[in-house]
């Protein structure tokens, strides 16, 4: 078991549960942009735990179950337009863009190769080498930051954001 803790994914996954949002109103959370955060966190620690926990332990076997059933999630409503949110943020507030998350940046910025595949944060598809663990300390930062945070709820600046886009695209 000590081998587990000395793994340095594993210390990241400790990282990310050691985060909390004890100070937050979640249902507060613009509704789009709180599916798309917990996505992310989904995501990040679907990814971590493959990296240091047997990819078929029950804990990622449950991830990938959870994981399919967001797919069908992400069609409702206004989740569709999240993509095409962040790729209008990086026309027409390129600012905002450069502050959210590197998750959100990498996987919605169709200039970007990162993607999420089979449940898994990728940042280069041609790669065959692991994502960095530091890369996963710095992600879960942006995701905790008070500045992130502040702006997702439905008065902060991305949800209002989000409610300009939305009205461009369904005017």
């Amino acid at each position: 078991m000590n081998e587990l803790f000395e793994d340095e994914y594993f210390r990241v996954l400790v990282k990310y549960y050691e985060k909390s949002l004890i100070l937050e109103d979640p249902s507060d959370f613009h509704p789009v942009l709180s599916f798309y955060f917990f996505d992310a966190l989904a995501h990040i620690e679907h990814t971590l735990c493959t990296y240091a926990i047997n990819y078929q332990a029950p804990k990622n076997m449950m991830h990938q179950e959870y994981m399919r059933w967001r797919l069908d999630e992400a069609k409702k409503g206004d989740r569709p337009l999240f993509p095409d949110f962040v790729k209008w943020l990086k026309v027409n507030h390129p600012e905002k863009f450069q502050k959210l998350p590197t998750v959100w940046r990498g996987v919605y910025d169709p200039d970007n190769p990162a993607s999420y595949r089979s449940f898994r944060i990728v940042l280069d598809p041609d790669s065959k080498r692991p994502v960095p663990a530091a890369f996963f300390a710095d992600a879960i930062d942006g995701f905790f930051s008070r500045e992130f945070f502040n702006s997702i709820y439905t008065e902060g600046s991305l949800g209002k954001l989000f409610e300009e886009y939305k009205s461009t695209v369904l005017a």
